[in-house]
């Protein structure tokens, strides 16, 4: 199959006028195929010669001005076309395979029920595995879609569908669209139903979620009403489309993607059991960003594929101020931002495949190369940048240069220079030369403060690692003289960064001195001496959860960094977490301290003692919330127990009770977490997981009971996880998941050692047969993480220099074996 590059899409854009698309896909023909028609309306301005693509099983017919063409001039995904002058009338029909990776149009039957579903994921090059189209994001155009699905069956689409007496869908016609924002999904949806500002909204799902879905329906809708309403209040142009329809759908490789009409998420998000609040605000924010993206990305699309983080930075950076001005739930994202997202943006920002937030055209050449970019530096990085610029141009003019950019170019497409031409119209700020340093750069600034004392006052110098510039605020505290342990804001003080001059202030030298509080840049900060010595020994005293998580990234970074021994982070873990009242700074830091110090930047002999550690600290968290006004907190703390637990005894009891002592009672999430820890600690087997499938035959169920069973510490068990996931290509993308996440385990290195060599060119080998979203798991989730050690890096490293693998591939394990140098860096620096 060949990649589409980015000349010839100009190209081709350059010759076409793409005006219509009439689409009509039959699902009735059975589990592995069905049928697609394409009809395309469009005017070629000059004689030439070009191609459309398309993925077909078998192309039955095409004919363009009604002479046939020849089938067999089909290379790999595209049929030539020779065209003359004029408007011109191509129909493609052929037979498409339903796919199990979710791409193109995946298809799912639901193990509780039997019940089949499809939907669509048409992004980059996917739309042709739908339907034959000129597919790149610059050539827009109408789309009509009918669709024959078996009885029973609701058909949504990106417009309003209806029903014929003939049985066919047929969806209201589109504005003008990019190919890869067409969507269907069609099956015997469960279904809740509204209306607001005269526009139908609907939430969609399973029929076996129903009840958890209406369950939250009330939430769910509250947040979407909430968010169009604001959205409407900083956008001059209407919401651009005739409904707003979320479906959620099984099996989702994303969290979401931004149909317009017709926003798909990972039904996960429907949630079946317990979560905390940070879940849910999660769930608010991805809601907010999908729907900020019918104007950033829908409405006005990028030209080509380098400037993505015009789609994803907007959006990200909206979905979590919105959610915060939106609602009074969910008020306070940016912490989750600084303690999750950026941390995201940090780590992608110091491997080798960084990149700028807008990189150079010629970094992004083909559609394969733009597939890379959608990682932590497009979503986190650029939202940064965006929060950052918002903090130096001030929200009104950064807003009225954003819907300048809507009207200049609404239902069209725009580029970089379009964007940033729309912010300097509405700022007397040189925004061109902040996107030069900000967006065209690479890397991560790093500012470190010197603090003086003298006979008066005390001097701030900021050391400045880096070009970008940076408004930051900086929070000066002392120590509370009633409360020692407790600290209290002195001042707050706005600095440009590079400075002028030091900056020098009245009284004595403070206790504390936090660069970047408020979290407003992008840089990874440093602590002086003194500061660093206060925050170790009085984090919890610090009075804002934001700065807090300010502290806490930095404690993280320098751990990453050498300049703090892992030891010492968990110690102030032990120290402070138990009085942390913030859910999103309690997960965060746990989750660090579990999935990264005890599995990787501690060696073997050290890891009881850490995995010791992050216990006394859950242990301390689940008696301060035995009086149950802490679900949230409580939640954490067992899911953390189970997770390190290294003596089965505790688990299996809570399983065989049915219920933590003074609760939460288990729920399937929890029953199948703790019978994976179980399985690694070699204290369960198949008949218990066979049981407890039986007790939850649900897909969460299925992928429970795959986790387990790849987890036990059985060769034989070990041998049938690896041929599942390299040999048979019989799972699904989630099935595939589950297997690598419960395959490699610290505990039992010694035992899958022998599998370690095995995994380079057996994931080469499933990435050339399964294609980017396996190669993507296979990268991610199968990688050998627990094996830090110099051979594992270098037969990583060995691996990459072969010529072959596909750039999916190549660029996870790019990114898995900088951090398995970066892990063996932090153990050797002990």
């Amino acid at each position: 199959m060949s990649v589409l590059t980015r000349d010839e899409a100009q190209t081709r854009a350059q010759l076409l006028d793409v005006h219509r698309y009439t689409i009509d896909l039959d699902l009735t023909g059975g589990d592995e195929t069905f049928a697609s028609r394409s009809a395309v309306h469009f005017t070629a301005r000059a004689s030439a010669d070009t191609f459309v693509e398309l993925k077909p099983e078998t192309l039955r017919s095409a004919t363009l001005d009604g002479q046939p063409l020849d089938p067999e001039t089909l290379d790999g995904n595209r049929l030539p076309l020779t065209l003359t002058e004029g408007e011109h009338h191509l129909v493609v029909e052929a037979d498409m395979r339903y796919s199990r990776t979710g791409e193109g149009m995946h298809r799912f039957t639901d193990p509780t029920d039997g019940e089949t579903y499809t939907y669509t994921q048409l992004f980059m090059e996917d739309v042709q595995r739908v339907f034959a189209a000129f597919d790149q994001p610059d050539l827009k155009a109408v789309f009509a879609l009918t669709v024959t699905a078996p009885d029973g069956w609701k058909v949504l689409a990106n417009g309003v569908t209806t029903q014929a007496d003939d049985g066919r869908w047929h969806a209201a016609p589109t504005p003008l669209l990019s190919t890869y924002f067409v969507a269907v999904a069609a099956g015997p949806w469960h279904s809740v139903t509204t209306e607001h500002a005269g526009l139908p909204f609907g939430l969609h799902c399973r029929r076996s979620l129903a009840p958890h879905l209406d369950a939250d329906a009330d939430e769910i809708l509250d947040v979407t009403r909430a968010c169009y309403d604001r959205y409407h209040e900083k956008f001059d142009e209407p919401y651009p489309f005739d409904s707003y329809d979320q479906a959620f759908v099984p099996e989702f490789n994303a969290g979401a993607m931004e149909n317009p009409g017709l926003v798909t998420f990972r039904d996960e998000f429907v949630f079946r059991s317990a979560v905390t609040d940070t879940e849910r605000q999660t769930r608010a924010m991805v809601i907010a960003h999908e729907m900020a993206h019918m104007w950033f990305g829908d409405l006005v699309t990028l030209r080509w594929w380098d400037d993505i983080w015009l789609n994803e930075s907007f959006a990200e950076y909206m979905g979590y101020q919105t959610v915060n001005e939106a609602t009074d739930r969910f008020s306070d994202t940016w912490i989750d931002f600084g303690i999750v997202r950026k941390s995201w943006g940090y780590d992608a920002d110091q491997r080798p495949s960084t990149h700028a937030v807008a990189p150079d055209p010629e970094a992004v050449p083909d559609t394969a190369s733009a597939l890379l970019n959608f990682d932590g530096i497009s979503y986190a990085k650029g939202a940064s940048a965006l929060r950052q610029l918002v903090a130096w141009t001030g929200e009104k003019d950064f807003l009225a240069g954003i819907n300048t950019h809507f009207a200049r170019h609404k239902f069209g497409n725009a580029t970089l220079a379009d964007f940033i031409d729309s912010l300097a119209s509405a700022t007397d700020r040189d925004v061109h030369a902040w996107a030069a340093r900000w967006l065209r750069t690479t890397g991560v600034d790093t500012l470190r403060p010197t603090v003086t004392a003298g006979d008066t006052g005390w001097t701030l110098t900021v050391g400045h690692e880096g070009e970008r510039p940076h408004r930051v605020a900086v929070g000066v505290y002392d120590r509370d003289l009633v409360d020692g342990r407790r600290l209290v804001l002195r001042e707050r003080l706005d600095l440009d960064v590079p400075q002028d001059a030091p900056l020098d202030r009245p009284g004595p030298r403070p206790a504390l001195v936090v660069l970047n509080d408020g979290d407003l840049t992008y840089a990874k900060v440093r602590l002086d001496e003194a500061s660093l010595e206060t925050a170790l020994r009085g984090l919890s005293g610090i009075p804002d959860a934001l700065t807090r998580a300010v502290v806490w990234n930095t404690l993280r970074d320098m751990v990453r960094d050498g300049e703090l021994p892992p030891e010492t982070y968990l110690e102030t873990a032990v120290a402070h977490l138990p009085q942390e009242d913030d859910l999103a700074v309690v997960q965060g830091v746990l989750d660090f301290a579990r999935q990264y110090i005890a599995d990787r930047y501690v060696p073997d002999d050290a890891r009881p003692a850490a995995l010791s550690r992050i216990t006394t600290v859950a242990r301390d968290l689940l008696r301060r919330t035995e009086d149950g006004d802490h679900p949230g907190l409580r939640l954490t703390a067992v899911r953390t127990l189970v997770s390190s637990a290294t003596q089965p005894d505790t688990l299996a009891g809570w399983l065989d009770e049915g219920t933590v002592p003074g609760g939460p009672e288990l729920d399937p999430e929890l029953r199948w977490r703790i019978l994976a820890r179980l399985a690694v600690l070699g204290a369960t087997d198949e008949d218990a997981i066979a049981a407890e499938l039986a007790r939850d035959p649900s897909a969460t169920g299925q992928e429970g009971a795959a986790r387990c069973r790849a987890a036990l510490p059985d060769p034989a068990a070990k041998a049938a996880a690896w041929q599942r996931m390299f040999t048979e290509d019989t799972l699904s993308n989630y099935l595939f998941t589950a297997t690598a996440q419960g395959f490699w385990q610290p505990e039992q290195a010694h035992l899958v050692r022998e599998y370690v060599p095995r995994y380079y060119p057996e994931a080469a080998a499933l990435a050339d047969r399964r294609g980017p979203a396996m190669a993507e798991a296979a990268g991610r989730h199968a990688f050998p993480q627990h094996a830090v050690d110099a051979e594992a890096l270098a037969l990583g490293r060995q691996a990459l220099e072969r010529d072959d693998l596909t750039p999916a591939l190549r660029r996870k394990l790019v990114d898995q074996l900088d951090d398995l140098r970066r892990a063996l860096a932090v153990v050797d620096a002990r």
